[in-house]
């Protein structure tokens, strides 16, 4: 595959509609929702941006106003939150928690779904107060874990919940 940037390895591009940095690079575009411009802000490695958004025009109404330090490093701070936010949530999305008490004995039960294409799948697994491990068992990626279900498992003695077959 050529390489389509004429800069050499480390050298970094700054003008008026492109500018690289700090792992990012911001694209000033035409935007496609309207009359105006956005900018896109690429993290070095991706193939989508992390971020488009409104640019401002210029002083003649027609062209976008340039890229300058200020706004490309405001930008970059923008997109690192939008990724670090994203990444939350879907770390939220894959790791489920519930602490509950049984006969006494504080427990937390965990959920950590795996989202593979061809077979997702979860690991359930049970937690004594100390952090110790009491029961890891494999089950559907669709298991809703919430109190009842967890306390419905360790009432089982851990014994893996029924896989559902969804179509």
């Amino acid at each position: 595959m050529p390489n389509d940037n004429p800069l050499a390895p480390g050298e970094l591009m700054h003008t008026p509609r492109l500018w690289q940095g700090d792992g990012w690079t911001a694209k000033v575009i035409k935007n496609e929702e309207d009359d105006g411009w956005a900018v896109e802000m690429m993290r070095d490695g991706e193939r989508e941006p992390a971020l488009v958004a409104p640019w401002t025009m210029g002083r003649d109404k027609k062209n976008p106003k340039p890229l300058d330090s200020a706004a490309f490093y405001t930008w970059v701070k923008t997109a690192n939150e939008v990724v670090r936010r994203h990444e939350q949530q879907l770390h939220a999305q894959l790791h489920k928690s519930v602490k509950l008490t049984v006969d006494g004995d504080s427990l937390e039960v965990t959920l950590v779904i795996t989202p593979d294409d061809d077979a997702p799948y979860a690991v359930l697994s049970a937690h004594d107060r100390f952090g110790e491990c009491l029961a890891r068992v494999t089950v559907d990626a669709g298991f809703k874990l919430n109190e009842r279900s967890a306390e419905a498992w360790v009432r089982q003695a851990y014994k893996a919940p029924a896989r559902s077959h969804a179509d």
